[in-house]
C-alpha cells in the first residue's frame, strides 16, 4: 500500500485534517479518513467530505476539448492555449474590460492569488469576481460596515465556552457537519442549549430546544423584534456599548414594536422573548445562506451583529459566527484580489495600490478603478456589453446562479473557456475546456472559515492530459502579461511567499505562515505577523477593545425590513426557498450518482399540495416562476410551512427559478425567496435541467 498523505478536505470550509492514500496503480485516491494530528479536527471527519474526494461522482475531464463545428472535440494542450490566448488577446486589443473572469472557493490560496493577479494586474478587467459572492459576500459587506474587517470575531475555541448556540438561517447538521457536532455537544451541557431561526425544518432543528419558523425572507423584522425585546427587558450591556460602540442611540430609535415586528415576521411575541432572554448568557450567533442570500442580507447581518454588540455577546464563548459555504471562501477574500488587494488591502487605496502594481511589476493604471459589479452583473456584461468573452475556473455559472437559463444564454453566445475537473453544465456551452486537477491531485494551502490556514498536499498524480489551476493560469497569465509568472510548472510554495510578502502588516497578515510552519503546526490562524504568532479572538487585547473603524469602536446599523423582493400574488401564489442537502455539495457535479435525468424533489406541506391537487399528475407538478418552469417530484412534508415550496440547490434544473436581484450593498443574489406556480405536467414538460451522463465507473482515465 502507498504511505498516507495528509492534506485538508477542500468539501466546506471547517477545514478538517484528512489523510489520504493512492491507489496502487494508476491515478486516484483509494482511502481517505480523518488526521488525528490535525488541531482543527483531530481525525473527525463527515462521510461526505471524504466519499466526495476520494471516490466522487460525475464525469471526469481527461483532454483539452475546443468546439469545432458546434462541438467540443479534443485537441492538444498547445492548440486549446493558442486559442485562448489569441483570443483574449484580441478583445484586450479593444477593451481590457472586454474579458470577464470568474472564480471558486475550490481553489488553493496559491490558485486564487494566481487567478486574481492575472485577472486584475495582467488583463486588467473589472469584471472579476468568484462564486463566493453568491454566498458570503453579505456577511462580508456586514463585517465591514460593522467593525472595519472582514471575518467572524469568534474562533472554534469558543464554541465549547458558549451557553446560547443560535443557529439562524443555516443547517449545520447537513452543511458542516464536524464543527456541528461541536455545537451539538456545547449546547448539550447542563444550562446550554440550541436555538434555530429558520422557515423550514431542517436536521439541524431536529437537535434543537426551540425553533422559531419566520416567514421566508422576514429575518431581518424578527431580528429587530428580538433586539427591541431585549432592550425592553434590560438585557443592554451598558458597559460595553457606551465604551466600544456607536450609534446605539440612532439604533433605538430605528426599533420596530416588538409585537409589530414579530407579526411581520409571523410568529408569537413568546417566540421573540424566547430568543431575547437567551442571549442574557454567552451567545454564539451563527448564520448561513438563509441569511445572506437575501436583497436584505447584509443589513440582516448587520442586525445579528447588533444583537451580540447590544447585549455584551462579544468574547471568549460569544459573537457573531457566520457560516462559510465552500472550502477556501475565507482564503478566496483574503488572496484573490476580488473585492480587496491581497491582506484586505482596500480597493481604491492609492498606496495600497502602488504597492500591489509593485509587487507584480505592473503598471498602476493597469489595476482596474473599482471591485466591479459581482456576478450577476458581470453576466449582464456578458449579455449587453462590454464582456466578449469570459474565464471559468473551478465554477459552474450555468447551474449555480438565479435565473439560470439567462445565464446559459448569455455565456452561450460569448466565447466562454471553462477550466474544470468535471463536465458541468459550464463546459456543454464552452468554447474551449481546460482539464484541471482537482482534490486530492494538487498541492497548495486552504483558509477555513476560523481565518486557520492549513496544507494542501497531493496524494495521486494525475494523467498527462491533467494540468494543475495554478499551471493553466500562470501559462495564460505570462502570454497576456509576459513575466507575471516564473515559467510554469510553478512550485505552490513559491507563490505563497509572493501572497503572504503582500499581506505583511495588513488586517489578515499571512507574512508569519511559512510552508516551514505549516508542516511543523499543521494549522495556523491569521493574523499571523511573527513565525511564533497566530490570532485568536478579533479586535480584544489585554488593552481592550479595539477595532479598526475611524472611531476604533464598532458601528450599529438602523436596518429596517422591507419586503420581499418578489412577493407572491394570484399568478404566482406560493414561495419557493432553496438549501442543502446532507449528501450532495454546491450544484451537485459530484454527488448527482448519475440522476442527472431525474427531477428535483420538492418538499411540500401536505396542505399546499391538497390545495393543489389539480396541478398534479402522479406525484409531479411544474413549477414556474416568471422565468422558467421546472418539473419537480412532490414530496409532502409537514416541515414545510404551507404556501411554500422546498428546493435543493444542487440540483441543476433549480436555478432556472430563481430571481437574479441582489443585495444593493454585497451584490449578492436573493436565492431564498421567489414567487412560483404549480401547474399540471403536460405531455412533453421537459425538464430544464440539461443533463450531462456519468459513467457507471466514474474514475479518472487517460484514454484516446
Amino acid at each position: 500500500m502507498t504511505e498516507w498523505t495528509p492534506t485538508t478536505c477542500m468539501r466546506c470550509a471547517v477545514g478538517c485534517g484528512h489523510l489520504q492514500q493512492s491507489v496502487d496503480n494508476g491515478y486516484g485516491l483509494d482511502t481517505v479518513r480523518g488526521d488525528a494530528n490535525h488541531p482543527v479536527n483531530r481525525g473527525l471527519a463527515c462521510q461526505r467530505g471524504v466519499r466526495e474526494t476520494a471516490d466522487p461522482d460525475g464525469e471526469w475531464l481527461t483532454r483539452p476539448l475546443v468546439r469545432e463545428d458546434g462541438k467540443l472535440v479534443a485537441t492538444t494542450w498547445e492548440e486549446a492555449l493558442d486559442v485562448v490566448t489569441s483570443r483574449f488577446a484580441e478583445v484586450l486589443d479593444r477593451d481590457r474590460n472586454g474579458i470577464a473572469v470568474l472564480g471558486s472557493g475550490q481553489q488553493t490560496n496559491e490558485a486564487a492569488y494566481a487567478l486574481g493577479k492575472v485577472a486584475r494586474g495582467g488583463i486588467g478587467t473589472r469584471y472579476y469576481d468568484a462564486n463566493t459572492t453568491l454566498c458570503m459576500a453579505s456577511a462580508v459587506t456586514a463585517y465591514y460596515q460593522a467593525f472595519g474587517s472582514d471575518a467572524p470575531p469568534p474562533t472554534y475555541d469558543d464554541i465549547p465556552e458558549a451557553e446560547t448556540h443560535l443557529v439562524w438561517g443555516a443547517n449545520p447538521a447537513a452543511a458542516h457537519p464536524v464543527m456541528y457536532r461541536w455545537i451539538v455537544d456545547s449546547a448539550g451541557d447542563t444550562d446550554s442549549e440550541l436555538l434555530v431561526v429558520d422557515p423550514v425544518e431542517s436536521e439541524t432543528v431536529d437537535d434543537a430546544d426551540h425553533h422559531v419558523q419566520v416567514d421566508p425572507g422576514t429575518d431581518l423584522a424578527f431580528a429587530r423584534a428580538v433586539l427591541a425585546s431585549a432592550v425592553e427587558s434590560g438585557l443592554v450591556d451598558r458597559e460595553f456599548v457606551e465604551a466600544s460602540t456607536t450609534g446605539f442611540d440612532a439604533l433605538l430609535d430605528s426599533l420596530p414594536e416588538v409585537a409589530a415586528a414579530a407579526e411581520v415576521a409571523g410568529v408569537d411575541v413568546d417566540d421573540v422573548e424566547r430568543v431575547a432572554a437567551a442571549l442574557a448568557d454567552p451567545t454564539l450567533v451563527y448564520w448561513g445562506m438563509g441569511v445572506n442570500q437575501s436583497v436584505q442580507g447584509t443589513k440582516t447581518a448587520r442586525a445579528l451583529i447588533d444583537l451580540c454588540l447590544a447585549t455584551g455577546n462579544m468574547g471568549p464563548g460569544s459573537g457573531p459566527f457566520s457560516l462559510t459555504g465552500q472550502a477556501n471562501s475565507m482564503g478566496t477574500r483574503v488572496c484573490s484580489s476580488k473585492g480587496t488587494w491581497p491582506g484586505h488591502r482596500p480597493f481604491t487605496d492609492p498606496e495600497h495600490r502602488e504597492t500591489v502594481a509593485e509587487t507584480w511589476d505592473v503598471p498602476v493604471d493597469r489595476l482596474p478603478d473599482d471591485p466591479g459589479p459581482g456576478p450577476v452583473g458581470i453576466v449582464d456584461a456578458v449579455a449587453d456589453g462590454p464582456v466578449e468573452a469570459c474565464w471559468t475556473v473551478a465554477t459552474n455559472p450555468v447551474a449555480g446562479m438565479p435565473d439560470a437559463d439567462d445565464v446559459r444564454e448569455a455565456l452561450s453566445e460569448t466565447f466562454l473557456v471553462a477550466q474544470d475537473a468535471f463536465h458541468t453544465e459550464t463546459v456543454e456551452v464552452a468554447d474551449v475546456v481546460l482539464p484541471a486537477a482537482t482534490w486530492g491531485e494538487s498541492a497548495g494551502t486552504t483558509t477555513n472559515m476560523e481565518r486557520t490556514v492549513s496544507r494542501v498536499r497531493a496524494a495521486t498524480e494525475v494523467p498527462p492530459k491533467i494540468k494543475q489551476d495554478l499551471d493553466i493560469i500562470a501559462t495564460i497569465g505570462n502570454r497576456l502579461a509576459p513575466d507575471l509568472f516564473a515559467q510554469p510548472p510553478l512550485d505552490p510554495e513559491s507563490i505563497f511567499d509572493e501572497l503572504r510578502d503582500l499581506t505583511a502588516g495588513t488586517p489578515a497578515d499571512l507574512s508569519g505562515i511559512s510552508y516551514d510552519r505549516l508542516d511543523a503546526e499543521l494549522a495556523v490562524r491569521w493574523p499571523a505577523p511573527e513565525p511564533d504568532v497566530q490570532g485568536g479572538y478579533r479586535y480584544h487585547s489585554d488593552d481592550g477593545w479595539a477595532f479598526p473603524t475611524s472611531s476604533g469602536r464598532a458601528r450599529f446599523s438602523t436596518g429596517t425590513h422591507d419586503g420581499l423582493a418578489e412577493p407572491t400574488d394570484e399568478s404566482y401564489p406560493l414561495t419557493l426557498t432553496t438549501g442543502r442537502t446532507p449528501d450532495a455539495y454546491n450544484t451537485g457535479v459530484r454527488t448527482r450518482n448519475g440522476k442527472t435525468d431525474e427531477s428535483p424533489v420538492a418538499r411540500i406541506h401536505p396542505e399546499t399540495t391538497l390545495d393543489n391537487m389539480e396541478a398534479l399528475d402522479r406525484g409531479r407538478t411544474v413549477l414556474t416562476s416568471r422565468r422558467a418552469s421546472v418539473t419537480v417530484t412532490v414530496q409532502p412534508d409537514d416541515g414545510i410551512p404551507p404556501g411554500m415550496v422546498w428546493l435543493p440547490i444542487h440540483h441543476p434544473a433549480v436555478n432556472a427559478l430563481t430571481l437574479p436581484a441582489v443585495d444593493p450593498q454585497s451584490d449578492e443574489p436573493n436565492f431564498k425567496q421567489c414567487a412560483v406556480t404549480m401547474q399540471v405536467p403536460g405531455r412533453s414538460a421537459p425538464l430544464i435541467d440539461q443533463g450531462i451522463s456519468v459513467p457507471d465507473d466514474p474514475t479518472r482515465i487517460d484514454s484516446d
